[in-house]
């Protein structure tokens, strides 16, 4: 090897590092900022109250709750759609250029801004159902659509050919085999899906904004649906924009960190433990 050569190398490796260095500093840095400045402001009675102006109190509960309505509302829905169309588009149709065509539109709907889809949302949901968590909840089903679909659908495409065929060998029909062979042997697919989209319906702000509202009351799931309600994301949002609260701006901002990285982690941990079970 010339010196010239192993100059290149050892540049490209030290590119490489400096480049992973630094990407590992940045998001220290983001995580160790957010942390700093939003744990000391997380409270119990933040954390379990609704907000009262007339004590100047300051309560994220009712924000804790839409969000967790926002996100089972959502959940409910996208999922069957989502899990339906990728078994569909992978084992029965045979049209390769249909589902090619399926394929490039969930793509492209995985490119949009979300502000359209807020703005999409407003004018299909909330006028029909009015401003409310559902019909933030069903803008939030469009935008995670794609990502199921094709995470379910790339699970289902690493199932062996020869399972479905030995199945089918036995005398089991099509959807015995999807059921009982092929779902098992992608679930952890499936699973993971389902995590990343909780985590994009945590973080998700812009499409809620036009959708769901800004209101911080607290109401049990039913009656939270089909009510205006800001999530944590939004309150975030209004906290700190239009009230200029950024301790709790960054409180809020801690607390969403903390899930999502507990999501990556979940997410992360239900693939290997799925890999395991089906390789044992």
């Amino acid at each position: 090897m010339n010196k010239k050569r192993k100059l290149y190398i050892g540049f490209m490796r030290g590119a490489m590092i400096a480049c992973t260095a630094l990407t590992a500093a940045l998001v220290l840095f983001l995580v160790g900022y957010v942390f700093i400045n939003g744990i000391p402001n997380i409270s119990w009675e933040l954390l379990s109250t609704k907000p009262s102006y007339l004590n100047d109190r300051i309560g994220i509960l009712p924000d804790i709750l839409n969000t967790v309505y926002v996100v089972i509302a959502t959940l409910l829905i996208v999922l069957p759609l989502g899990v339906g169309a990728a078994i569909y588009l992978t084992e029965y149709a045979e049209n390769k250029k249909i589902v090619a065509m399926i394929e490039y539109a969930a793509e492209t709907l995985s490119g949009i801004p979300s502000i359209i889809y807020g703005l999409v949302g407003m004018l299909l949901f909330s006028n029909n159902f009015g401003t409310s968590l559902l019909a933030g909840a069903l803008t939030l089903v469009i935008m995670n659509l794609p990502t199921v679909m094709r995470t379910t659908q790339e699970s289902l495409k690493t199932v062996p050919q020869s399972y479905r065929e030995g199945a089918f060998g036995l005398g089991a029909g099509k959807w015995r085999v999807i059921r009982t062979v092929v779902l098992p042997g992608c679930v952890d697919g499936v699973i993971t899906g389902c995590i990343l989209s909780v985590g994009r319906i945590l973080g998700e702000s812009a499409a809620l904004l036009f959708t769901a509202g800004f209101a911080h009351a607290l109401n049990g799931i039913f009656t939270g649906l089909t009510s205006p309600g800001a999530t944590l994301t939004v309150a975030l949002y209004v906290y700190a924009k239009e009230e200029g609260e950024f301790g709790v701006a960054f409180a809020i901002a801690a607390i969403l960190m903390i899930l999502t990285l507990l999501i990556n982690l979940s997410a992360a941990l239900v693939g290997k433990y799925f890999k395991k079970r089906r390789n044992a």
